[in-house]
């Protein structure tokens, strides 16, 4: 039975691919057309690196013919999604991505990690991944449109679990629900008048002859784009930081802005070339660093609202309203997965600094102040609550009800996607490379060649 795909699944996918790609090269050529979309070779052979990566392949052609099914399917999608003239617009791009690339920066450990893999800065890997992502959401569209009607009743999802043999039930897996009190440490004032001073002493070797390039390489704090003279190439409105944006939009040829201050610190930016609404520009970033004491006064604060909490004087829930600068206080503090979007986490899908201190609690107890980087790469001081956990187990009606009724209705769709793929076959343009002539497809996708 096929799958239902989610975007999420689409775009992790996406992301080890081009991991792959930046570590071994493929070669390219058409090995199926879908409509007007096509698949390359190299499509199917970095999805079967990255798997191949992950551990032993029992059968490497079974696995290269199921990813290029895959494939298959995602294009047929991405074709209907053309014919019904989808529109996505550039905030629903950039807030999938603002979201995913928060949690893939967290499972890199920084921003600067991330590009020093990519050799690009934050920005050009955005680039790199708009078209994609935007594909993404197209299908997920038609996706959610072809099984928004799809619904499972009590009855369902017992009858399912209860045909299920006793070998085939699912494990579920331990899992945590936490929440969290963030505090970001104040920079002191003299610092950020030292950093701003610091930057506006470099824009004023610049005006006097320098050069910009040699300058940011030197001293610009932002990794990616250092090493290109702080060169970021070309992006569209919606991709940069607003303050820098609406600065640099405004930027003749080779100007040189003022100070400019965003989430990541203070910028100088020479404009290097304008297209219409896209710019090229260049920028040294110097970031003012927080102090030992700054930290120091923030761990105090937590400490004493852990002994309110522990005290039971303050619910948990209270207490992030209150004090943590976490936007995640309004829902109680509880941190979300990314990779899920609901609020239970598998020690594996945790930082392994969080689970160190997580795994050392019982339900209800709070941590001591530990430090952690936020998703942004920066320092911040956080208690950790320990809301609820499960062991792993064998899953029952009793205990996994919703879990067991969310694998019904996902197959129930999957049944319901799979009608329409059928149909879609013999009214879609197909073909298909011999070189996928033995695969054994769970769709008579060999018809249409």
């Amino acid at each position: 039975m096929r799958k239902f795909i989610s975007i999420l699944t689409l775009f992790l996918a996406v992301f080890t691919i081009n991991v792959v790609k930046a570590q071994e090269q493929v070669i390219d050529e058409v090995v199926a057309v879908v409509g007007a979309n096509f698949i390359l070779a190299s499509d199917v052979e970095t999805q079967y690196l990255q798997y191949r990566e992950q551990g032993n392949i029992s059968d490497a052609r079974a696995l290269r013919c199921r990813i290029f099914e895959d494939l298959l399917f995602q294009k047929l999608m991405l074709n209907q999604a053309e014919l019904d003239s989808i529109n996505i617009t550039e905030e629903e791009v950039n807030q999938t991505m603002d979201a995913r690339f928060r949690y893939y920066i967290q499972q890199f450990g920084s921003q600067e990690k991330m590009e020093k893999f990519y050799k690009k800065s934050l920005l050009e890997i955005r680039e790199d991944f708009r078209s994609t992502v935007k594909q993404q959401i197209m299908i997920d569209q038609v996706q959610q449109t072809l099984v928004a009607e799809v619904k499972v009743t009590p009855a369902e999802v017992r009858r399912m679990f209860n045909s299920l043999p006793k070998d085939s039930v699912p494990v579920i897996e331990r899992e945590f629900e936490i929440g969290r009190i963030v505090k970001e440490p104040g920079i002191s004032k003299e610092e950020m008048e030292a950093t701003r001073n610091r930057l506006r002493g470099l824009r004023e070797r610049i005006l006097n002859g320098e050069n910009f390039n040699a300058l940011a390489v030197l001293y610009s704090e932002d990794p990616g784009s250092a090493k290109k003279g702080g060169e970021l190439g070309f992006v569209g409105r919606g991709q940069l930081y607003s303050e820098y944006e609406a600065a640099a939009f405004q930027l003749k040829r080779g100007e040189i802005s003022d100070v400019i201050k965003t989430k990541a610190g203070y910028h100088i930016i020479q404009m290097i070339e304008r297209r219409g609404e896209q710019i090229n520009t260049r920028h040294i970033l110097l970031m003012p660093k927080v102090d030992n004491e700054e930290l120091a006064i923030a761990g105090k604060l937590l400490d004493s609202v852990a002994v309110l909490i522990r005290e039971k004087k303050m619910t948990f829930e209270e207490a992030a309203l209150k004090y943590s600068d976490d936007p995640g206080k309004i829902s109680g503090g509880l941190i979300v997965n990314p990779n899920t979007g609901n609020t239970k986490f598998t020690p594996a899908q945790l930082d392994p600094k969080v689970f160190a201190i997580i795994d050392k609690l019982k339900v209800g107890d709070i941590s001591g102040p530990i430090s952690l980087l936020n998703d942004e790469g920066k320092p911040t001081v956080q208690l950790l609550y320990l809301v609820s956990q499960t062991e792993s187990h064998v899953a029952n009606l009793r205990e996994d009800y919703n879990d067991i009724q969310e694998w019904a209705l996902n197959k129930k769709k999957g049944e319901s996607l799979d009608k329409w793929i059928t149909d879609k076959i013999s009214k879609t343009y197909f073909r298909i490379s011999p070189a996928y002539e033995d695969c054994n497809f769970t769709h008579s996708w060999e018809l249409t060649r």
